[in-house]
């Protein structure tokens, strides 16, 4: 079976999932899992990270996830791709203040809210 390597980061108090990489306010393992493995994959099964505790989700500089909102689980990891995961209680992190790119999944999740999920940019008013 062919694999795929991942650079994980963990952020906060998500960073106990991290085992011996936890470093206190993050951990960063390197992981080879199976191909075909999902978002959800990762962090249900391979980190075990409890969906409450689970904050904004990254997957290579694209937001894939955030509290409420884990439309992102069924994505399919690529090799080679960067995951970061924040608690819950993390604040927005400050580079990403005027907007995110988000994955499809989550763009289409977003668009099928009837409030249109949260309001990530901000509009001149005139």
């Amino acid at each position: 079976m062919t694999s795929i390597r991942l650079d994980v980061w963990l952020y906060g108090p998500v960073a106990r999932y991290g085992g011996t990489e936890d470093r206190g306010a993050y951990a960063h393992l390197e992981m080879t899992l199976p191909e075909g493995t999902t978002l959800g994959d990762l962090l249900n099964h391979h980190l075990g990270i409890p969906a409450e505790e689970r904050g904004m989700v990254f997957v290579s500089g694209l937001l894939a996830a955030f509290p409420g909102i884990d439309a992102g689980l069924d994505l399919i990891l690529q090799d080679g791709d960067r995951v970061g995961v924040f608690h819950s209680r993390s604040m927005w992190p400050f580079q990403y203040r005027f907007g995110a790119a988000m994955t499809p999944q989550l763009q289409q999740a977003l668009q099928a809210r009837k409030d249109a999920g949260i309001r990530h940019s901000y509009r001149s008013a005139g």
